[in-house]
């Protein structure tokens, strides 16, 4: 497959003709980065290291070390302040692009001239700007087996929906927003768009600088087509350190995992290089057990609670990005050009639900990504700022279903009784697992563009300019017949978003707005070939559909520091989203129908609450976090489920094979949500939130304009209450001098909630309550790092969409190794 650059060099050629005239007067800055340590040689964390007479600060990590960024040239002088240690002044010549300074600092028990930390954090500063943002840090997680996935599960008002282990499909769900309402990102740009072979399963923690989950209204750089909110994943580009980080884990289900990064930068020039590759393969092969688990005997009696281990259920993937370009340099603060290739295969165990094993049904996915990246602060005058974005991918998809025997949970073929004795169900011919045989390949191409165009008018007012274009052709092909070679269904998804955003800060920066306006169109067409006879012959005729849907919305934010720490934050919402292609034209390898004649969900939003913190007393740290959201659906798109009612005897019938998105009406969804967490001594962590809402149908008759059966009943498949806590516990200097020594534990509740609309004993998703239990050991040289994980340990039922089982028990091993300052 050829790609086309027309798109790509024409935005490099521009960029650069733009830039022979960009100001090169621009104040230099430097990075300078460093390890605190006590005169004992242990690191010392959590401490406050800061630019004196600006507003540069951080704190120091885990590990001793600390980043400084934006440092201008000069004499400069660092302060280190905390109140374990003795404050220090040490002055510094900043005269190239990154220095290096460590400090040795001494312990006492208290300093009352502290000078506290001026300069919000990056996570302080999204979480105070007025968006109901959470921020997701992976410094710790990136050292365990855990997935991004697992990680995001555990954020307040996230629930990640996945149909089974590593490798099966995910969907997000924000406080009840699911589908396409909720956005998923990889650096700003739509995470589909890499295919499904380079996603959040398969990212791990150590690629990931952090992950941002916004709630309701989003920021400009992710203007898009959504309301629900989004997941942004930030992938790690500081490059003032050249490194190279390797990670291998072996665990439960002969599941294995690899990544591999690196990042180099010359300072002279500024041209920099990254790489990131990953392996993972597993056979899923846990044991289920609970009610949707079901076994059919030869003369057709149903046992359930029928204990089997899982099969057909293989996946494994292998990809790499590669990223060459120039960092902090006059004509860019980042430009990269980079290549993304992924390649999976994955087993599709059963449908939608797992009333029936498959076999032989599988699917095979590869895509190639080229991506331009570039920003510059201070583009053309000061206080102008351009953000670019643009991709291209080409996605191929192939499932092959060949398949007509019935199997069993126990792996073998299903039984039956004939004349006395117990044969094999014998093949259908020309069926698969679900369905008629069928071997289909569907190819993507997808261009994806984010410009973002800002200008700050004066200090604390800023107006940004925001366009994005997204395209996705797709053809659909039947393999199995070749001779219908020219039966292809071809379709078209367009869209382009048009913001504009306006931030101001007030009374000393107390309160911060940002007003939204968006305007959508979006166009989608399909050409699908029929055979007709005509005079006396067969001939294609191509059906040709199209709809074009234009939109307005608009949103807000507001953010108030009401008292030193304590911040109210609010926001509204009145939006669009129009359905996916997916969502549009079926998904094969999900288990997913088309129906093109979905329309634009309309949604208003609500969302008001507080955050206060870190409070500070001695050694102990408290931060409080709350807000309830109220949210008003109009033909919301979701899954479509049983809508009748499930006679006894008969459950059977409300086993779903697949399914399709649907748009279902009106809908309101009220709740809040909440979170604490406590730090003692900088050692002990512990973290406790919760989220409960309700989403319930609120469309009181029919199309007949009689009363609706299901008028005010809760959304089938959907968790409304779940909870989550977790314990961390550091040790330094166990066994070895320098080494720290870190326990966790997590624990996770999900309340039931039925998986069907009509109440059901046989399809209820019951309460799940599961433990977590790991350790790390960092090594002295902090180059090493030994984990051990012990996931659900009690092994409780864990369920997701549409009752399929999630794993039980499961034990891993990791092992991370850093090197660093090569070059």
């Amino acid at each position: 497959m050829l790609l086309k650059p027309s798109l790509l060099i024409t935005a490099i050629v521009t960029l650069f003709h733009l830039h022979t005239f960009a100001q090169t007067s621009a104040l230099k800055t430097a990075v300078i980065k460093g390890k605190i340590s006590d005169d004992k040689g242990s690191v010392v964390s959590f401490v406050t290291i800061r630019v004196n007479g600006t507003s540069i600060a951080t704190f120091s990590e885990t590990d001793g070390t600390y980043t400084l960024k934006d440092v201008p040239y000069g004499h400069q002088e660092i302060m280190i302040t905390s109140v374990e240690i003795k404050s220090k002044t040490s002055r510094i010549h900043v005269h190239k692009p990154t220095h290096e300074f460590n400090a040795v600092v001494a312990k006492t028990a208290q300093d009352l001239n502290e000078v506290q930390i001026v300069q919000k954090t990056e996570k302080k500063q999204l979480e105070t700007q007025g968006f109901a943002v959470a921020i997701i840090e992976t410094k710790e997680a990136s050292l365990r087996n855990l997935t991004t996935n697992e990680l995001l599960d555990r954020a307040v008002g996230v629930r990640v929906r996945q149909n089974g282990g590593i490798g099966s499909r995910v969907e997000y769900n924000l406080n009840g927003m699911s589908g396409s309402a909720v956005g998923i990102f990889l650096d700003g740009i739509e995470i589909s768009t890499y295919g499904s072979s380079f996603n959040l399963n398969n990212i791990p923690p150590a690629m990931i600088e952090r992950i941002e989950v916004y709630k309701g209204v989003l920021p400009s750089h992710l203007t898009g087509d959504y309301v629900g909110g989004a997941i942004n994943v930030v992938l790690k580009k500081d490059a003032s350190q050249n490194n190279i980080t390797a990670a291998v884990a072996y665990g439960s289900f002969n599941t294995f995992q690899a990544d591999l990064s690196g990042i180099y930068r010359n300072k002279q020039t500024g041209f920099t290089t990254r790489a990131s590759g990953f392996y993972t393969y597993t056979d899923n092969s846990y044991t289920t057990w609970g009610k949707f688990s079901k076994f059919v005997h030869p003369d057709r009696t149903l046992e359930r609670y029928y204990r089997a281990k899982r099969f057909n259920d293989t996946y494994k993937s292998i990809g790499g990005r590669f990223e060459v370009g120039f960092t902090n340099v006059k004509w860019a603060d980042q430009f990269f050009i980079g290549y993304n290739i992924s390649d999976t295969y994955s087993e599709i165990p059963h449908g939608t639900t797992m009333a029936r094993p498959y076999v032989g049904r599988f699917g095979e996915y590869q895509a190639h990504v080229v991506s331009l990246n570039y920003n510059k602060n201070n583009f053309l005058a000061k206080g102008l700022a351009l953000n670019v974005n643009a991709v291209r991918s080409y996605r191929s998809t192939y499932v092959q279903d060949t398949v007509g025997q019935v199997y069993n949970w126990d792996g073998k073929p299903r039984m039956l009784i004939r004349n006395g004795e117990v044969v094999p169900v014998p093949p259908t011919p020309g069926m698969g697992q679900q369905g008629a045989k069928s071997i289909v390949e569907v190819n993507r191409q997808i261009t994806n563009m984010r410009s973002n165009l800002g200008y700050t008018v004066f200090p604390g007012h800023r107006i940004s300019l925001n366009h994005k274009l997204e395209t996705t052709d797709r053809d659909d092909n039947d393999l199995l017949n070749p001779e219908r070679k020219e039966m292809v269904t071809v379709s078209s998804v367009v869209n382009n978003i048009l913001a504009l955003n306006y931030e101001a800060q007030f009374f000393n920066d107390k309160l911060k707005t940002n007003l939204l306006g968006k305007y959508t169109s979006n166009r989608t067409i399909q050409t699908r070939p029929e055979l007709i006879e005509q005079d006396g012959e067969n001939v294609i005729n191509r059906v040709r559909n199209k709809t074009v849907n234009h939109n307005k919305g608009y949103g807000a934010t507001v953010s108030y520091n009401v008292f030193s720490k304590m911040y109210i934050i609010g926001s509204t919402q009145n939006a669009y989203v129009t359905a996916t292609e997916n969502q549009l034209y079926g998904d094969p390898e999900n288990n997913i129908l088309e129906n093109p004649g979905l329309i634009p969900e309309k949604n208003v939003n609500y969302n008001l609450g507080f955050r206060h913190g870190p409070i500070q007393a001695g050694k102990h740290k408290l931060t409080l976090y709350a807000s309830a959201f109220w949210r008003n659906g109009f033909d919301k798109i979701t899954q479509q489920a049983v809508e009748n009612a499930i006679v006894p005897g008969r459950e059977s019938d409300a086993d779903i094979q697949v399914t399709k998105y649907i748009n279902l009406g009106r809908t309101q969804s009220r709740g809040f949500e909440g979170e604490v967490i406590y730090v003692y001594d900088n050692r002990l962590n512990a973290l406790f939130n919760f989220s409960k809402f309700n989403t319930l149908f609120k469309q009181k008759f029919d199309q007949k304009g009689n009363p609706h059966d299901l008028y005010n009943l809760q959304l089938p498949n959907e968790p409304f209450f779940t909870m989550n806590g977790s314990v961390q516990y550091r040790l330094n200097d166990k066994f070895q001098k320098n080494s720290i020594l870190n326990f966790y534990y997590n624990t996770g509740f999900v309340g039931a909630f039925g998986t069907v609309w009509m109440e059901s004993e046989w399809f209820t998703t019951p309460t799940q309550f599961y433990h977590d239990f790991g350790a790390s050991y960092r090594f002295p040289n902090g180059k090493m790092v030994a984990s051990f994980d012990l996931k659900n340990m009690l092994n409780a039922e864990m369920y997701d969409n549409f009752g399929v089982q999630k794993p039980g028990r499961s034990i891993s091993v990791k092992l991370n190794y850093t090197i660093s300052k090569f070059l």
